[in-house]
């Protein structure tokens, strides 16, 4: 037993995947093609997208929202959870990511549960919002421009049901976030978020060391 988080060797994460993974063959395959893409790190980590997966059904989600799409790892992870009624509002803005996640959401065969917005994501946001969907979302995952985190989380607060999860990605950022030597707009903005969290009475929350660092907020 120990009171410290055992640090992932190689080796030892190698093992965790072997021992845990049930990466669907789409997702693998997505995987392998964006190991080599400029952004790859970009793409969070298949047993990151298995824990999603997880929290979808145990909260018995069926409306999500997703701030950042990437090349689709996690809409599709997080889909393929979802019940055949479920909808994951998408939101981004860049086209060649999205050309590559439309066709593994097509592979897949979770297109029609993805409605995606092209359009800067805090103007998708307020746009629910003004719509009345408040209070109506079950589940919200953020994963974009880093300087924008507080404001998403704001936004997102409001339109996640009481009992519903926030998970905010990167929020580790390969370290750089306890390294107060680095000030730049994105760590800032994170560094931000992780202590306006940790202060927030509107939710409950638990930091994870999966990936690059995952938070979970509930909402109260």
């Amino acid at each position: 037993m120990s009171s410290d988080t055992l640090p992932l060797t190689p080796e030892l994460l190698g093992y965790l995947q072997k021992v845990s993974l049930r990466e669907p063959p789409v997702l693998r395959r997505l995987r392998e093609e964006i190991t080599a893409h400029p952004y790859a790190s970009m793409q969070i980590s298949p047993e990151q997208g298995q824990f999603m997966a997880l929290l979808i059904k145990l909260i018995g989600a069926r409306r999500t929202l997703e701030i950042g799409v990437f090349t689709g790892y996690s809409s599709i992870a997080v889909a393929l959870a979802l019940p055949q009624d479920g909808c994951i509002t998408a939101c981004d803005v860049d086209e060649d990511f999205i050309s590559i996640a439309r066709g593994y959401w097509d592979e897949a065969g979770v297109s029609n549960k993805i409605d995606l917005h092209m359009a800067p994501a805090l103007d998708t946001l307020q746009q629910l919002l003004d719509q009345g969907s408040t209070n109506s979302y079950d589940l919200a995952f953020i994963d974009a421009d880093k300087c924008n985190y507080p404001n998403y989380y704001e936004k997102c607060l409001q339109l996640v049901r009481p009992g519903g999860i926030i998970l905010v990605d990167n929020v580790l950022w390969g370290g750089r976030v306890a390294n107060q030597d680095i000030y730049d707009e994105d760590t800032l903005g994170i560094r931000r978020l992780n202590t306006i969290i940790h202060a927030d009475d509107r939710v409950d929350v638990s930091m994870i060391p999966i990936g690059d660092g995952l938070t979970l907020a509930r909402k109260r």
